[in-house]
Protein backbone atom coordinates (compact mmCIF):
# COMPACT_ATOMS: atom_id res chain seq x y z
CA UNK A 1 0.00 0.00 0.00
CA UNK A 2 1.03 3.63 -0.48
CA UNK A 3 2.40 5.62 2.18
CA UNK A 4 1.58 9.05 2.48
CA UNK A 5 3.99 11.65 4.85
CA UNK A 6 2.56 15.10 4.40
CA UNK A 7 1.79 16.18 1.15
CA UNK A 8 4.20 13.30 -0.10
CA UNK A 9 3.27 10.04 -1.27
CA UNK A 10 5.50 6.65 -1.22
CA UNK A 11 3.87 4.17 -3.69
CA UNK A 12 6.56 1.03 -3.46
CA UNK A 13 4.04 -0.98 -6.17
CA UNK A 14 5.29 1.79 -8.67
CA UNK A 15 8.48 2.54 -7.22
CA UNK A 16 8.06 5.85 -7.38
CA UNK A 17 7.82 9.11 -4.94
CA UNK A 18 5.14 11.88 -5.59
CA UNK A 19 4.28 15.30 -4.60
CA UNK A 20 0.75 14.97 -4.87
CA UNK A 21 -0.64 13.61 -8.43
CA UNK A 22 3.35 15.08 -9.64
CA UNK A 23 6.58 12.11 -10.00
CA UNK A 24 9.20 13.21 -7.46
CA UNK A 25 12.62 12.27 -9.39
CA UNK A 26 14.66 10.71 -7.38
CA UNK A 27 17.61 8.60 -8.69
CA UNK A 28 17.61 4.52 -7.91
CA UNK A 29 19.64 4.26 -4.84
CA UNK A 30 17.74 7.86 -2.98
CA UNK A 31 14.59 6.13 -3.80
CA UNK A 32 15.85 2.86 -2.47
CA UNK A 33 17.73 4.87 0.73
CA UNK A 34 13.97 6.31 1.42
CA UNK A 35 12.12 3.31 1.15
CA UNK A 36 14.29 1.60 4.13
CA UNK A 37 14.48 4.31 6.10
CA UNK A 38 10.59 4.20 5.65
CA UNK A 39 10.05 0.75 6.11
CA UNK A 40 12.58 0.80 9.41
CA UNK A 41 10.64 3.93 10.96
CA UNK A 42 10.93 5.18 13.39
CA UNK A 43 13.91 3.24 14.58
CA UNK A 44 17.82 4.51 13.33
CA UNK A 45 19.75 2.41 10.17
CA UNK A 46 23.18 2.12 10.54
CA UNK A 47 25.05 3.18 7.96
CA UNK A 48 26.92 -0.08 7.33
CA UNK A 49 23.41 -1.22 6.94
CA UNK A 50 22.53 1.52 4.94
CA UNK A 51 25.44 1.26 2.63
CA UNK A 52 25.16 -3.13 2.39
CA UNK A 53 21.54 -2.84 1.21
CA UNK A 54 22.25 -0.23 -1.40
CA UNK A 55 25.71 -1.06 -2.74
CA UNK A 56 25.72 -4.84 -1.75
CA UNK A 57 28.95 -5.77 -1.38
CA UNK A 58 30.42 -3.43 -3.43
CA UNK A 59 32.91 -0.87 -1.41
CA UNK A 60 31.86 2.73 -1.66
CA UNK A 61 33.08 6.04 0.37
CA UNK A 62 30.87 7.32 3.20
CA UNK A 63 30.37 10.29 1.11
CA UNK A 64 28.59 8.44 -1.50
CA UNK A 65 25.96 8.21 1.26
CA UNK A 66 25.91 11.23 2.29
CA UNK A 67 25.30 12.14 -0.96
CA UNK A 68 22.02 10.43 -1.23
CA UNK A 69 20.70 11.83 1.97
CA UNK A 70 21.78 16.02 0.24
CA UNK A 71 19.67 14.13 -2.96
CA UNK A 72 16.49 13.25 -0.52
CA UNK A 73 16.30 16.38 1.47
CA UNK A 74 16.43 18.15 -1.25
CA UNK A 75 13.71 16.40 -2.91
CA UNK A 76 11.50 16.35 0.13
CA UNK A 77 12.61 20.61 1.14
CA UNK A 78 13.84 18.85 4.41
CA UNK A 79 16.58 20.47 6.79
CA UNK A 80 19.70 18.92 8.20
CA UNK A 81 19.00 21.54 11.06
CA UNK A 82 14.96 20.85 11.25
CA UNK A 83 14.45 17.72 9.75
CA UNK A 84 10.92 17.36 9.24
CA UNK A 85 11.44 13.64 7.55
CA UNK A 86 15.31 12.41 7.83
CA UNK A 87 17.47 12.69 11.01
CA UNK A 88 20.58 12.46 11.45
CA UNK A 89 21.80 10.35 14.12
CA UNK A 90 25.21 11.41 14.65
CA UNK A 91 28.08 8.77 14.86
CA UNK A 92 25.41 6.19 13.61
CA UNK A 93 23.24 6.44 10.65
CA UNK A 94 19.91 7.92 9.96
CA UNK A 95 16.00 7.99 10.74
CA UNK A 96 12.77 8.35 9.10
CA UNK A 97 11.01 11.02 11.80
CA UNK A 98 7.99 11.76 9.51
CA UNK A 99 4.74 10.42 9.93
CA UNK A 100 3.75 8.16 7.70
CA UNK A 101 0.65 6.45 6.93
CA UNK A 102 -1.50 4.07 4.39
CA UNK A 103 -2.80 6.27 1.46
CA UNK A 104 -4.83 3.42 -0.42
CA UNK A 105 -4.27 2.32 -3.76
CA UNK A 106 -2.91 4.65 -6.55
CA UNK A 107 -5.27 7.21 -7.96
CA UNK A 108 -5.28 5.17 -11.41
CA UNK A 109 -5.64 2.15 -10.48
CA UNK A 110 -8.40 3.20 -7.35
CA UNK A 111 -10.35 0.48 -6.53
CA UNK A 112 -8.64 -2.43 -8.66
CA UNK A 113 -7.02 -4.84 -7.08
CA UNK A 114 -3.07 -6.20 -8.70
CA UNK A 115 -2.10 -9.31 -10.07
CA UNK A 116 1.23 -10.25 -9.75
CA UNK A 117 3.11 -12.47 -12.23
CA UNK A 118 6.73 -13.53 -13.50
CA UNK A 119 7.64 -14.11 -17.07
CA UNK A 120 10.54 -16.20 -18.56
CA UNK A 121 11.36 -17.95 -21.63
CA UNK A 122 7.91 -19.18 -22.74
CA UNK A 123 6.78 -19.34 -19.35
CA UNK A 124 4.32 -17.10 -17.19
CA UNK A 125 3.13 -17.88 -13.73
CA UNK A 126 1.16 -15.77 -11.35
CA UNK A 127 1.72 -14.91 -8.06
CA UNK A 128 0.02 -15.06 -4.97
CA UNK A 129 -0.54 -13.38 -1.86
CA UNK A 130 2.03 -14.51 1.06
CA UNK A 131 4.97 -16.04 0.60
CA UNK A 132 6.03 -17.09 -3.10
CA UNK A 133 9.00 -19.98 -3.29
CA UNK A 134 11.40 -19.49 -6.50
CA UNK A 135 13.72 -22.36 -7.19
CA UNK A 136 13.77 -26.20 -7.84
CA UNK A 137 11.77 -27.60 -5.53
CA UNK A 138 8.44 -28.91 -6.34
CA UNK A 139 5.97 -26.77 -4.16
CA UNK A 140 8.11 -23.44 -5.87
CA UNK A 141 5.63 -21.18 -7.16
CA UNK A 142 7.92 -20.54 -9.95
CA UNK A 143 9.62 -24.02 -10.92
CA UNK A 144 12.62 -23.81 -12.79
CA UNK A 145 15.22 -26.88 -14.21
CA UNK A 146 18.42 -24.74 -13.97
CA UNK A 147 21.60 -26.39 -11.98
CA UNK A 148 22.48 -22.47 -11.79
CA UNK A 149 18.88 -22.26 -9.61
CA UNK A 150 19.29 -23.28 -5.79
CA UNK A 151 16.74 -26.08 -4.58
CA UNK A 152 15.23 -22.61 -2.64
CA UNK A 153 17.11 -19.99 -4.49
CA UNK A 154 14.81 -17.24 -3.43
CA UNK A 155 10.89 -15.68 -2.21
CA UNK A 156 9.11 -13.12 -3.26
CA UNK A 157 6.69 -11.66 -0.43
CA UNK A 158 3.17 -10.13 -1.64
CA UNK A 159 1.64 -8.55 0.87
CA UNK A 160 -1.63 -5.85 -0.89
CA UNK A 161 -0.27 -4.21 -3.12
CA UNK A 162 3.64 -4.33 -2.14
CA UNK A 163 5.72 -7.17 -3.27
CA UNK A 164 9.33 -7.78 -1.66
CA UNK A 165 12.06 -10.31 -2.96
CA UNK A 166 14.85 -12.02 -0.78
CA UNK A 167 17.45 -14.70 -1.36
CA UNK A 168 17.37 -17.36 0.64
CA UNK A 169 20.93 -18.24 0.95
CA UNK A 170 21.35 -19.04 -3.07
CA UNK A 171 24.59 -20.57 -4.06
CA UNK A 172 25.02 -18.36 -7.53
CA UNK A 173 22.75 -15.16 -5.83
CA UNK A 174 19.66 -13.05 -6.30
CA UNK A 175 19.96 -9.72 -8.28
CA UNK A 176 17.14 -7.15 -9.33
CA UNK A 177 17.64 -4.64 -12.23
CA UNK A 178 21.57 -6.31 -12.37
CA UNK A 179 22.26 -5.56 -7.94
CA UNK A 180 22.47 -8.42 -5.78
CA UNK A 181 20.07 -9.03 -3.13
CA UNK A 182 21.08 -8.74 -0.19
CA UNK A 183 18.31 -7.83 2.11
CA UNK A 184 14.34 -8.16 1.42
CA UNK A 185 13.99 -5.53 -1.47
CA UNK A 186 10.80 -3.63 -3.16
CA UNK A 187 9.96 -4.73 -6.57
CA UNK A 188 8.42 -2.75 -9.29
CA UNK A 189 6.91 -3.57 -12.12
CA UNK A 190 8.75 -4.46 -14.98
CA UNK A 191 12.13 -5.22 -12.82
CA UNK A 192 14.03 -7.47 -14.38
CA UNK A 193 15.59 -10.62 -11.88
CA UNK A 194 18.49 -12.97 -11.97
CA UNK A 195 18.35 -16.19 -10.32
CA UNK A 196 21.98 -17.83 -10.89
CA UNK A 197 21.88 -17.49 -15.21
CA UNK A 198 17.91 -17.91 -15.10
CA UNK A 199 16.35 -13.92 -16.18
CA UNK A 200 12.89 -13.09 -15.06
CA UNK A 201 10.90 -10.26 -15.22
CA UNK A 202 8.30 -9.23 -13.18
CA UNK A 203 5.14 -7.69 -13.58
CA UNK A 204 2.52 -5.86 -12.10
CA UNK A 205 -1.05 -5.42 -13.23
CA UNK A 206 -4.25 -4.34 -12.60
CA UNK A 207 -6.95 -7.37 -12.51
CA UNK A 208 -9.48 -5.77 -14.47
CA UNK A 209 -6.93 -5.42 -17.32
CA UNK A 210 -6.29 -8.93 -17.38
CA UNK A 211 -9.80 -9.79 -16.88
CA UNK A 212 -10.75 -8.28 -19.93
CA UNK A 213 -8.03 -9.59 -22.06
CA UNK A 214 -5.66 -6.66 -21.80
CA UNK A 215 -1.88 -6.66 -22.51
CA UNK A 216 -0.84 -9.46 -19.90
Amino acid sequence: MPLRFDEFVLDTPRHQLRRGDQPVHLTPKAYELLAILVERRPEAVAKDDLERRIWGSTHVAETSLAGLVAELRSALGDSRREPRFLRTVHGFGYAFCGTAAGSGAAPSEAGDPLVFRLAWARREVSLHAGDNILGRVEEAAAWMDSPSVSRRHARIVITGNDALIEDLGSRNGTFVQGERVVAPRPLKDGDEIRLGSVVLTFRILAAAATESGGDP
